[in-house]
């Protein structure tokens, strides 16, 4: 899962930095649209709105949609793990704390990841790179939940761990999604394949728990989220992730989970008015180290420069 890729040409990063902002932008237009829309009603129209972009694309491409029962219950099966589980989890946990911070949390999923391969497959063992940078980033979660809990904010402590939660869930669809590199599928199939899965659950549970017609009807700054939400940070941040995958590696892609807060942070302060505390960026901080220890190219280098050191 986690091996040392090529370097990234120019192309690669700048689809890396434009995949980062709309993976960060989610956190924020999950805050905006929360202000007028319960969490179930906000990520049914996400992925809605995504399965009807995607399914269009996948026509106007000449592109066909399986009808193999085995392969929509793989679909459905992504949807929950990849969808439907922490879309919901963190959007709830969004109303709670600051988009950044739920960002930060988030951040996350490649310890869990890691933790879940190592359990569940058989190619993807622990080595002492991944071992030790899953205890470094856990510590930096676990630095900033310690103090929620011992200031008793009990909202904002659950909120957290909801995050977190999405986060695990995330780690699990990782490795579930390994079953489709052998079932056939294009990498644009079976995104739209999980969304459309994940709308058809989501879209009545939403309309049962929610009832959002009973209410006061969104006004357009919640609709102008909903559909940044769904066509920008869902659609065309799949389709730039597959581009990715395939051409830069699961490795070098490790780097968005790092950047995305970045994204996020900045536009809760710009346009939310949020401030996070010392901690929260302290935590990052760590979380970042982690990540480093895990890639191993921080450590291939340190080893570098001392050697040319030592030789001089």
């Amino acid at each position: 899962m986690i091996t040392i890729n090529r370097t990234m040409d120019p192309l690669e990063w700048v689809l890396l930095v434009t995949l980062s902002v709309l993976w960060g932008g989610s956190f924020f237009f999950v805050r905006v649209a929360l202000a007028e829309l319960g969490p179930f009603t906000i990520v049914a129209l996400r992925v809605g709105l995504a399965a009807l972009a995607l399914n269009a694309l996948v026509v106007v491409l000449g592109q066909r949609m399986p009808r193999d029962p085995t392969l929509w219950l793989a679909f459905f099966g992504m949807g929950l793990l990849n969808n439907m589980i922490p879309f919901t989890l963190i959007a709830w946990g969004q109303g709670h704390i600051a988009s950044g911070l739920a960002s930060i949390l988030n951040a996350a999923t490649p310890f869990f990841t890691i933790v879940v391969a190592h359990f569940l497959t058989r190619d993807e063992p622990f080595t002492l790179n991944r071992l030790f940078g899953v205890v470094v980033g856990f510590a930096g979660v676990v630095y900033m939940l310690g103090a929620e809990v011992s200031e008793g904010s009990a909202n904002r402590s659950w909120a957290q761990v909801a995050v977190l939660a999405g986060a695990l869930s995330y780690a699990f669809a990782g490795v579930f999604g390994r079953r489709f590199r052998t079932l056939g599928c294009s990498p644009l199939v079976t995104a739209c394949g999980q969304i459309t899965a994940s709308a058809m659950v989501l879209a009545p549970l939403a309309l049962t728990m929610e009832r959002f017609w009973a209410q006061p009807w969104p006004g357009l700054e919640t609709w102008t989220a909903i559909f940044g939400l769904a066509l920008f940070s869902t659609t065309l941040a799949y389709l730039i992730y597959f581009r990715l995958l395939a051409s830069a590696g699961a490795t070098n892609l490790l780097l968005v989970t790092f950047l995305i807060p970045a994204s996020a942070i900045l536009l809760g302060i710009l346009f939310l008015g949020e401030r996070l505390e010392l901690r929260h960026l302290a935590g990052l901080v760590i979380i970042g180290l982690g990540l480093a220890a895990i890639d191993g190219r921080l450590q291939g280098k340190i080893r570098k420069l001392t050697k040319n050191q030592s030789i001089t």
